[in-house]
């Protein structure tokens, strides 16, 4: 039996809101899935951004942290060498003082000559020559001459050997050296210089740790005294 139009318009009508059912149910679909996989790639975005972010400042909190640790650094090493310069410009006043003191021991004659005696012997034991040139103050001339003869007394008493020592009238020491002498070998080759100001920079650099001991008290985190 034949289809009258009527009913070929209504199976159109049907199949047609059936395929815009079907199109419908496959659009929601597809936004369904769109929003879902939107969701899932927004949240990875987010989570990675978030990471990025999070490692950012860290890194930047790590940074911080650095240059505080390296200024905290810098003012310790500043303070300390503050410190030392500071403890360097006391030790060098005490010393400083500690000479212009010498001269009052060049005030008592009788002690004054028996110490020109040792520094000479010394300077006879040290050089062990046959002769030498004994180099001093015009105004201790006087001292050395008597100084000389007891020093080569107890030089020949110590080695068993003699010594001629003359004094170089030529060549005077400054006058504003505290006193001592100098001994000179002929030719000037070798030269034992004990003036008092020679003695005590030597005493000064032995005794360094000694008088950096007594004036600021020991440096627990020394290990070495030189």
């Amino acid at each position: 039996m034949a289809l009258s139009d009527a009913d070929v318009q209504k199976q159109i009508h049907h199949m047609m809101a059936f395929i815009e059912q079907e199109a419908n149910e496959k659009a929601e679909e597809i936004d369904a899935r769109a929003e879902e996989e939107f969701t899932i790639e927004k949240g990875r975005l987010v989570q990675q951004n978030r990471l990025k972010i999070i490692e950012y400042y860290e890194r930047k909190e790590k940074q911080v942290e650095l240059q505080k640790k390296i200024g905290a650094s810098n003012l310790l090493n500043k303070s300390r060498l503050e410190v030392l310069k500071s403890q360097e410009n006391h030790i060098k006043n005490v010393l400083q003082e500690a000479q212009q003191k010498l001269h009052i021991l060049t005030q008592n004659q009788t002690m004054y000559g028996k110490l020109l005696e040792d520094l000479i012997c010394q300077g006879l034991c040290q050089l062990l020559e046959p002769s030498l040139i004994v180099r001093c103050r015009r105004v201790d001339q006087p001292l050395v001459e008597a100084a000389i003869l007891r020093a080569q007394e107890a030089y020949s008493a110590i080695s068993g050997r003699t010594c001629k020592l003359e004094i170089d009238t030529a060549n005077w020491l400054p006058a504003e050296i505290c006193g001592g002498v100098e001994m000179v070998t002929s030719g000037n080759r070798i030269k034992v210089s004990n003036t008092l100001e020679a003695r005590m920079d030597m005493l000064a650099q032995q005794m360094l740790p000694e008088i950096r001991t007594m004036l600021f008290g020991a440096n627990p985190n020394r290990k070495f005294d030189n």
